[in-house]
């Protein structure tokens, strides 16, 4: 499919089997989120090997790490689905001025962070949950971080782009061989030249770097939408569709971010072993829930396509398709970690109270995953059909609005396993939110068929 040109391929998109054309665009999608969400395990793992203190730091860190990508994936979605809508309407140089507007933008908004972030980081460490035993640890880990921020974030951009224009094997490619250097880099840098926990942060960027510079080759190959400054200029129309469109997944990720900081906050009062335990099941149920993720962006650009091109049958059909199936995988997924929770736990930090608390966690979150699916799809939905309020609210819901009052009040009554069955909670309200949301919009679909 990489082969055809911008037209062949909106003509292939609007008209290929909806459930095959899916499948084909979310296979590539999910080995690259697999792969993302598994080097990320494996910098968990590595510096497991150190001691609670780096683990936890990990975690800490992980909350400046999904701001840069709540940024990278609000410039990356919000021009994405305007790219995929345009194309759907044939409208090509409007979609390639997009393209490197948005590109460009998010290379400097990078930039900013990384100064500022650099300029306050110990403060910055021990708001984000950061004890003083953990503090040396994230600095260390946090600064090289900051540092390739602009590259991190843009790799976010590229990658989205060429998934919503239907090319995600090129989007696979950049990413898996990112990984790859990372995974590879992380022993090497760690141990034999003896960085500790510096070692996972350089491999992190190094590997980010690379992705970066596959990914732009990528974006430039004939068939795709060009990234090229003589299209950079800056309208504000470009600006306001990248917040209608990438709003959602802004707050969705930078959400995610206050809550991972309220969570080390919290779990800070229980000891470096509860932060760790976080830390670790924030990898395990993240692996699960990339694949789902991966699923349901194999079905954005066909979405957003299809309902640029006014097809709303196909919006449905690939609707329904990708939630069913998303959940009978995690169904799956839930009663594999359910049973193998302390084994999965013990592999990244083999601690009593660690695996203790993280198992514990980690079950309760199973019991109710699987309604991940609505959650998840309902958003995506929403955001590639350009209903951004309401893709707003509930990417929002999970790990926003309803977890961070949970956690906290939850933790104050419960103490401890109050702290546990957050998420679990805060799961089942947003799935409440989201099933009648998906309901409405599906109706209306079919209404305007």
């Amino acid at each position: 499919m990489q082969k055809l040109s911008q037209e062949e391929k909106v003509t292939y998109m609007t008209t290929e089997k909806v459930s095959k054309l899916i499948c084909s665009l979310a296979v590539p999608t999910i080995i690259s989120m697999l792969v993302t969400t598994f080097y990320n395990m494996v910098d968990t793992f590595f510096v497991g090997k150190i001691n609670n203190q780096a683990t936890a730091a990990v975690g800490v860190v992980f909350s400046v790490m999904t701001l840069i990508q709540a940024l990278g994936f609000f410039f990356g979605h919000g021009s994405g689905n305007y790219i995929s809508s345009k194309m759907g309407e044939r409208d090509y140089k409007d979609a390639e001025k997009m393209a490197s507007f948005s590109f460009f933008i998010s290379f400097f908004a990078g930039i900013l962070v990384s100064v500022f972030g650099i300029i306050f980081m110990e403060p910055l460490a021990i708001w984000l949950g950061s004890t003083r035993t953990i503090l040396p640890y994230t600095i260390e880990y946090m600064r090289i971080i900051l540092i390739g921020s602009p590259f991190i974030m843009s790799s976010f951009v590229l990658n989205n782009q060429l998934r919503y224009q239907g090319s995600a094997m090129y989007a696979m490619v950049g990413i898996v061989l990112g990984a790859i250097i990372n995974i590879a880099l992380d022993p090497i840098l760690m141990f034999l030249f003896d960085l500790g926990i510096a070692g996972a942060a350089y491999a992190t960027v190094i590997s980010q770097i690379a992705s970066f510079v596959l990914l732009i080759v990528a974006c430039n190959k004939g068939e795709n939408i060009h990234i090229s400054i003589k299209n950079f200029k800056f309208q504000f129309r470009y600006f306001k569709e990248i917040v209608r469109g990438g709003s959602p997944s802004l707050f969705r990720q930078g959400l995610v971010s206050i809550a991972s900081i309220s969570l080390n906050n919290i779990a800070g009062n229980y000891g470096d072993a509860a932060v760790a335990a976080m830390s670790v099941v924030s990898r395990i149920t993240m692996f699960a829930n990339s694949a789902l993720i991966g699923f349901g962006q194999g079905y954005q650009p066909v979405c957003g396509m299809n309902y640029g091109a006014k097809l709303y049958k196909r919006v449905r059909e690939g609707f329904w398709f990708c939630v069913k199936y998303a959940t009978i995988f995690l169904i799956f997924m839930s009663l594999l970690a359910y049973i193998f929770a302390p084994g999965l736990v013990s592999l990244f930090r083999d601690d009593m109270e660690v695996v203790r608390i993280g198992t514990e966690v980690l079950r309760y979150q199973c019991i109710v995953f699987p309604l991940n699916s609505v959650i998840v799809l309902t958003n995506m939905m929403l955001q590639s059909t350009g209903k951004g309020i309401w893709a707003t609210i509930v990417a929002s819901a999970r790990q926003g609005f309803f977890f961070i009052p949970i956690v906290i009040v939850m933790s104050k009554m419960f103490g401890l396993i109050g702290l546990e069955i957050s998420q679990t909670i805060a799961d089942v309200f947003a799935f409440i939110l989201a099933l009648p949301v998906a309901l409405y919009y599906m109706n209306q679909f079919k209404k305007g068929n």
